[in-house]
């Protein structure tokens, strides 16, 4: 059967011979008393305020699907925390805050405050319920206290929880210090996002001495085939540049110091952060800024012989590259 469309009124058409009104037309009169037509929001439906009729039912609400209960009208959270790598149960177990306040911030009455703590104790019992647990939350609490003193970011702890997890399931753990490890999962993880620290600066916020942060990220990079690659010395310029308050002329002239070093292949087999602070010394020089070799040395724990020997000759690379 063929349709048949005629012209008709603005906002009307014919389809099979029946009158149909557009929707921007129908949502003033009702056609058929032409009575004023209302919109039920809450239900979702158009309505004819004379004769009743239902124009549309079960509209779409193109609104937001949230609503705030709170005293906050632009509050939009509806869910708990999201699910995060860095807790052992990743974050799905209830909390019990330790304010010992009501929802109003008074001050609950003793009695209570004893109840809150043995709900605390027994809630703390019940989320780390064997072993294994207790060791992802004691690593994870490391990996976290670790990473705040060192500066690093987020995503990175979350790689360096989901490192330490898998060497749990793969059973790498046994014989093995957990915070060795821990440590040496979150070294893995900031060379792996490009934000390496020096095996110097992690041993200062580590629990361990170096020789076993060394042993435990060897065996676990064998072990979990990471492939990581050498760390750039350009990734270390803006940590140190920081901490040494550096001029911007100085540390971009130390960012080409180290690329004209890197067109040579100077970089390979050399300590990378030897060569950022190095670099760093040399720009300084160049632009005559006072910054000493041993003040290098005691923020970022490259030694002064290492920064004597090396910026020289980053600067004849430097020159070489420059002279062509």
């Amino acid at each position: 059967m063929t349709q048949t469309i005629v012209g008709t009124a603005a906002g009307e058409s014919t389809r099979n011979g029946e009158r149909e009104i557009a929707p921007e037309r129908r949502g003033s009169k009702c056609p058929e008393c032409d009575g004023s037509v209302h919109r039920d929001e809450e239900h979702g439906e158009r309505t004819c305020t004379e004769c009743g009729l239902v124009l549309d039912a079960d509209a779409i609400d193109y609104g937001p699907e949230w609503r705030s209960l709170d005293d906050d009208a632009d509050d939009r959270r509806r869910v708990g925390a999201p699910v995060s790598n860095l807790r052992h149960d990743k974050g799905l177990s209830t909390t019990i805050g330790w304010r010992d306040e009501d929802a109003y911030g008074n001050q609950i009455s003793g009695r209570k405050r004893e109840q809150l703590r043995r709900l605390r104790t027994w809630n703390e019992r019940f989320t780390s319920k064997d072993a294994a647990e207790r060791n992802l939350k004691q690593a994870f609490g490391e990996i976290e206290r670790m990473a705040s003193a060192l500066g690093l970011p987020e995503p990175c702890r979350e790689t360096a929880g989901v490192l330490y997890r898998r060497a749990v399931d793969e059973g790498l753990l046994p014989g093995r210090s957990i915070e060795a490890m821990s440590t040496a999962c979150l070294y893995a993880a900031a060379r792996q996002h490009g934000t390496p620290r020096t095996l110097v600066a992690f041993t200062s916020v580590s629990r361990v001495e170096k020789l076993p942060i060394q042993r435990a990220y060897r065996y676990l990079s064998s072990e979990l085939g990471l492939q990581i690659e050498p760390a750039d010395p350009i990734h270390y310029l803006p940590q140190y540049a920081s901490e040494l308050e550096i001029s911007d002329d100085a540390e971009r002239l130390a960012r080409e110091i180290l690329e004209a070093a890197k067109a040579q292949s100077l970089h390979s087999g050399r300590s990378p952060a030897g060569l950022a602070a190095a670099a760093i010394y040399g720009a300084a020089r160049l632009t005559n800024e006072r910054l000493t070799q041993e003040r290098i040395g005691e923020e970022t724990g490259v030694s002064r012989v290492t920064v004597r020997n090396r910026y020289r000759e980053l600067l004849d690379a430097y020159g070489e590259v420059h002279d062509r």
